[in-house]
């Protein structure tokens, strides 16, 4: 039979990054999301409903949360579900969490969390996929040549 583990959630941090290391030296974060729900009940009332959910961050997509995003931060994460179990005080407990493939930092510059860095803290933009890289942010790529200007036809130019 086939299965499919497949999360995405939008939501805002419940606090700041911690990283840490493993023994081999791969970066790794356990990081809270709240996600916000509002429906109307029985009585036609809105109601807000919010769950906590664990994420675990991994590699370069836990260095880059940690060092860009803080509590309050909004962020998108993509990734699957993984049950632990162990046992404390003789009971057997268990905790559904997300591992995260794939993160997105929403939001603009300023909006909620760490500001770390004044020239690159803008969050909108940045992707993480494992192994990936990360996008810069719209408005701060350097320009591209257009194919008119000075220079442009120059056959030493290896283009």
């Amino acid at each position: 039979m086939a299965s499919y583990n497949r999360v995405i959630l939008v939501g805002n941090l419940t606090r700041d990054i911690e990283l840490r290391h493993t023994p081999g030296g791969t970066a790794v974060t356990d990081a809270g999301i709240a996600v916000n729900d509002r429906r109307k009940n029985q009585a036609g009332e809105w109601v807000d409903e919010t769950t906590f959910v664990d994420v675990t961050l991994w590699g370069r997509t836990a260095e880059v949360a940690s060092e860009y995003l803080g509590k309050g931060s909004p962020i998108l994460v993509e990734g699957r579900l993984k049950l632990d179990t162990w046992e404390a005080e003789g009971q057997k407990k268990s905790k559904l969490r997300v591992v995260c493939d794939r993160m997105q930092m929403l939001g603009s510059r300023g909006e909620g969390g760490a500001s770390r860095s004044s020239s690159n803290s803008s969050s909108s933009g940045y992707t993480s996929e494992p192994g990936g890289s990360y996008d810069s942010p719209p408005g701060n790529r350097e320009a591209q040549p257009t194919g008119g200007g000075a220079g442009y036809n120059d056959p030493d130019i290896p283009f």
